[in-house]
């Protein structure tokens, strides 16, 4: 099997910085095409204004922050976060990029298929028990489901 194309999942943890390392390096080996995606999971904020406080009875004002400018600022982010990692990175390799909206491990796998990569290269925050339980695995999900071979990156704790 020939590794043409590697999409590689990142945000802005450290596990995601060390898997994007690994990553880029097998890129770098195989002379393979790199696409990065950063999942935005929308942080909509209710509307406010014009209801009331349930202990004062107060109309509320509101946040002064729009849902469209809030997703702006995700947007925005996410465009940081793939150039940091293209520049800290890439060594000059042409690199695609994906921002998606929604669930982070479907995100991951759609973009794949889009991209029709070979490897996913991921990092896994490493949480166990009720933390996992509660969190869910981003990682979990995506080798579960993906159609290509998926490389999980583990991190040392003390890195």
């Amino acid at each position: 099997m020939m590794i043409k194309k590697i999409l590689i999942g990142i945000d802005d943890s450290k596990h995601a910085e060390n898997a994007a390392k690994y990553g880029f390096d097998i890129a770098h080996k195989f002379n393979a095409a790199v696409g990065l995606v950063n999942i935005v999971e929308p942080a909509m904020m209710p509307q406010m204004a014009g209801t009331a406080d349930p202990v004062m009875g107060m109309p509320m004002q509101g946040t002064g922050i729009e849902n469209m400018e809030i997703l702006d600022i995700q947007r925005n982010q996410s465009e940081n976060i793939v150039d940091s990692a293209i520049k800290k990175f890439a060594g000059g390799m042409k690199v695609t990029h994906f921002t998606e909206y929604g669930s982070t491990a479907d995100g991951i796998i759609t973009c794949a298929k889009e991209f029709e990569a070979d490897l996913i290269v991921i990092g896994t925050h490493s949480r166990h028990g009720l933390d996992r339980l509660l969190m869910g695995s981003v990682a979990e999900h995506v080798v579960r489901h993906s159609e290509v071979p998926v490389l999980v990156v583990p991190m040392k704790e003390n890195s």
